[in-house]
């Protein structure tokens, strides 16, 4: 299992690049950042400084949208890191919530998304591109062996079909075992009824991690609190799945949506953040099934039955009072646990 660590681009950017230095010395293979231009800062101008100060480590959005760049723009973003760099970039993309939402506009279609997909990972890989209305275009200056997988983000029925019939790899954020199992195995359905190699779309979750040094009600509520804001972002998105398919329709697990009856709207001041006032309604049974909390001993637990159902990566996000902590103790504890 690889692992990934997931930071907000917030100032300064030096901070960011410092995390990034102290992941991959851990044994992280992946770094990657939220790219929302209103609320945080350039994730790309970052990236540059990320590979500029690491040897292997592989960057990217977790995750962009077809929305607030147009795609030639986003491609050539990550043709020319990887040019410098040596391919070490990773587009992740979804629908573009909160970075389209902020900005005053709509997430992005499906549709949209899947145009997207197909325009950035042909330019991308030093292939030509459709960018509407016969315009067909090429990045001249893209050498040979130039590639860029595309990583989907899914939560929804048509989304994870798409995703299988798509997209280079899946990422799934949280960490429920049952939600995780249902969910790879609607991708991988969806990627061999397409006549593709299930094996071939890689598997990312995406979820708080937080160590605690023992078992504690204590130590437990305490990391609880640090984790919280996670299950309102995803009740953010779940939202969404509810009113478009309603509640027990059968199209969407109820373990995925039946928390958020008590959700009060969302605030994108505090998004991603913890402490954010408006989680107050997620029950410890959802922090405990959606990240992965406690004793180094319990991430490995679940973290291998993860790797068990087929996920190929998990992806820290490090979004708490113990980022440097949480990082030395996969280093130190987990990843190699993990690897055995």
């Amino acid at each position: 299992m690889d692992f990934g660590l997931v930071l907000q681009t917030d100032p300064p950017a030096s901070r960011v690049v410092s995390l990034m230095q102290r992941a991959e010395r851990n044994g992280f293979t992946h770094g990657w950042t939220f790219d929302s231009a209103v609320l945080w800062q350039e994730p790309f101008v970052i990236y540059s400084q990320i590979l500029a100060h690491t040897t292997r480590l592989k960057v990217g959005p977790m995750v962009t949208n077809p929305g607030t760049r147009t795609w030639e723009v986003t491609a050539s973003a990550f043709a020319t890191l990887n040019d410098m760099f040596g391919n070490r970039t990773v587009c992740g993309i979804g629908r573009g919530d909160s970075a389209m939402r902020v900005a005053g506009r709509r997430p992005d279609t499906l549709a949209r998304i899947s145009e997207a997909m197909k325009v950035i990972r042909a330019l991308g890989s030093g292939r030509e591109a459709d960018l509407g209305g016969g315009t067909v275009v090429r990045f001249p200056w893209i050498g040979p062996g130039a590639e860029l997988p595309v990583w989907m983000a899914a939560y929804g029925p048509r989304a994870l079909r798409m995703a299988g019939e798509e997209a280079d790899g899946f990422i799934l954020q949280l960490a429920d075992l049952y939600l995780a199992e249902y969910m790879v195995k609607a991708v991988r359905d969806a990627a061999a009824a397409a006549g593709r190699d299930p094996a071939e779309v890689t598997v990312c979750v995406a979820a708080p991690a937080y160590v605690t040094e023992d078992d504690s009600p204590g130590a437990l509520a305490h990391a609880r609190e640090q984790c919280r804001w996670f299950g309102g972002m995803v009740g953010n998105h779940v939202a969404d799945l509810v009113a478009r398919y309603g509640e027990h329709s059968g199209a969407v697990p109820d373990e995925l949506t039946g928390y958020i009856k008590a959700r009060e709207g969302y605030d994108y001041a505090h998004h991603g953040r913890s402490g954010n006032p408006g989680t107050r309604f997620v029950p410890d049974e959802i922090v405990d099934r959606f990240c992965v909390i406690g004793p180094a001993e319990k991430h490995v637990e679940k973290l291998t039955a993860l790797r068990d159902l087929g996920v190929d990566q998990f992806a820290v996000y490090d979004m708490h009072d113990a980022q440097e902590a949480v990082i030395d103790a996969y280093g130190a504890r987990v990843i190699p646990a993990v690897d055995a």
